[in-house]
């Protein structure tokens, strides 16, 4: 399921989608806030160009909406279900989620969104690496 050559294991692990082995994002470290959203303009091991046309990663505003939407919902049930808050109350920890997570999920929604577009290639790293 996370295996090498996934999908899945390129946004689990934050690695490059062409090659999965360089790493996406810069620093590793999501709430390192002043370098948490700079990526590697191409990958450090297959030199991929990540921004492969202007304005790429606009689309991933629309991941990131869904994951936190997604994720306001399951705070709200949970708030709801299990600490018995009212929907008043419910948007306390909906924003303390949101506002506290939102280093993740714009990291997950880049990685997911380029993830749509690029396919692992096994040998892609040799065609690069030889100037082919």
């Amino acid at each position: 399921m996370f295996k090498k050559g996934t999908k899945l294991y390129s946004i689990i692990f934050n690695k490059c989608p062409k090659c999965h082995e360089g790493d996406f994002m810069i620093e590793k470290n999501m709430f390192k806030l002043h370098r948490a959203f700079k990526m590697h303009d191409n990958c450090p091991k297959c030199n991929f160009k990540n921004m492969m046309e202007p304005s790429f990663f606009y689309g991933a505003m629309y991941v990131n909406y869904g994951l936190t939407v997604g994720l306001a919902i399951v705070t709200f049930i949970i708030s709801s279900l299990v600490f018995n808050l009212s929907l008043l109350q419910s948007f306390i920890p909906i924003v303390a989620i949101l506002i506290l997570s939102s280093p993740l999920t714009v990291r997950l929604s880049r990685i997911i969104w380029i993830n749509l577009f690029v396919s692992y290639d096994a040998n892609f790293k040799k065609i690069t690496k030889n100037g082919q």
